[in-house]
């Protein structure tokens, strides 16, 4: 029991570290300016709630030559809110994607159908529930052109009002940085494992967006992001995620139901085999939650599990302070991890059983019809 207590706490400092690394060094989004067309996409599928926000906070921003929204097939208001913002700025126009195609993704269809009638030399995509602070679009821009990128995402903060968001949404950033070295990813463009990118906003020269394929290369992919974000490096192209807090937020889920549904819908599917996912699963379940659990146990590996514990508390309360999340949920960790182990097996099941995963009422990975 003492090896493996000692185990854990190496694994659980090794990972602090990491964060430490990654809460000190990762490169934030600086206020830029520069010149350039920017073509702003937006895919939306029953938004009505959360588009206004996100075309009022677009109306202010400098360098957009236009808005293109997808109404995906929606059944909600959200073409009336399109046509209202329209008719208070030219810029806002809209389209109506073609039927889903066998092998597409409903978001990335959408967003392959905006890129098409972009004329912009930059394509934004951004999600309908993202809001940009002013000067946004002109820092995105600064930042590529000083940085020679042609691939510009940006990681943002995470708007949390209810019990539920403040709980849970802080693991997005703990599961990425504890195993993600972020600075590294901006000092080794050339390694495509390294690529990384947020589906909230995804900033390209229209170009190098053709060249590589853009969402077609991508067209089956539900963690598209970050797939396209190694697509890019492997092509020999400039990409990077930066910390974006400052320029862009996100309220990604509003309840513990879309936390569930909107997590499980992609935890399996971003691991490219069974035994990576179950290597991840093993380490949260080892690492970040029994040495928790076994605080109780006689002898002398509790001490070690309590360092092991203090290791991970720690590495919580970092991310808090860099990221503003609720200091309270980090010393609730415990509950956090359960909840995401839980939602790790409920995704595995759903892919391996042929049943796929839901989202925006339409079924992916499951199994062909016989």
């Amino acid at each position: 029991m003492t090896l493996a207590a000692s185990v854990v706490l190496l694994l659980a400092a090794l990972s602090l570290l990491m964060v430490l690394g990654n809460v000190l060094f990762w490169p934030r989004v600086r206020a830029r300016c520069a010149p350039g067309r920017v073509s702003v996409l937006i895919p939306a599928r029953n938004e009505e709630q959360a588009l206004p926000c996100l075309l009022e906070s677009l109306r202010g921003q400098s360098g957009i030559e236009e808005i293109l929204v997808a109404n995906d097939h929606s059944t909600d208001r959200t073409q009336a809110v399109i046509e209202d913002f329209s008719a208070r700025d030219f810029r806002i126009g809209s389209l109506t994607p073609a039927p889903l195609p066998a092998g597409w993704c409903g978001k990335n269809w959408a967003c392959a159908s905006l890129a098409e009638e972009a004329t912009g030399e930059w394509l934004l995509f951004l999600d309908a529930d993202t809001q940009l602070e002013p000067g946004a679009v002109e820092s995105l821009l600064g930042e590529a052109q000083a940085r020679q990128l042609t691939f510009l995402s940006c990681w943002p903060a995470l708007e949390m009002r209810s019990f539920a968001e403040r709980l849970l949404m802080p693991m997005l950033n703990f599961v990425l940085l504890t195993l993600f070295p972020a600075p590294l990813a901006s000092w080794q463009m050339n390694h495509a494992s390294l690529g990384l990118g947020h589906g909230a906003c995804m900033f390209m020269r229209r170009a190098e967006y053709l060249r590589v394929g853009g969402h077609r290369a991508v067209r089956g992919e539900i963690f598209e992001d970050s797939r396209l974000a190694q697509l890019w490096r492997r092509q020999g192209l400039r990409g990077l995620c930066l910390d974006g807090r400052k320029i862009i937020s996100v309220r990604m889920y509003r309840s513990l139901g879309e936390i569930w549904r909107g997590f499980s819908k992609n935890l399996f599917p971003a691991f490219r085999r069974q035994a990576s996912f179950w290597l991840f699963w093993l380490l949260h379940g080892t690492v970040y939650l029994a040495p928790f659990a076994l605080l109780w146990i006689p002898g002398p590996a509790p001490a070690l599990f309590m360092a092991s514990a203090a290791c991970v508390v720690g590495a919580r309360l970092a991310l808090a302070a860099r990221f503003g999340h609720s200091w309270w949920s980090a010393l609730l960790h415990p509950l956090a991890q359960v909840f995401v182990l839980a939602l790790g097996l409920a995704s595995w099941l759903s892919v391996i059983s042929g049943r796929g995963v839901t989202w925006k009422g339409r079924r992916y990975l499951q199994a062909e019809a016989s």
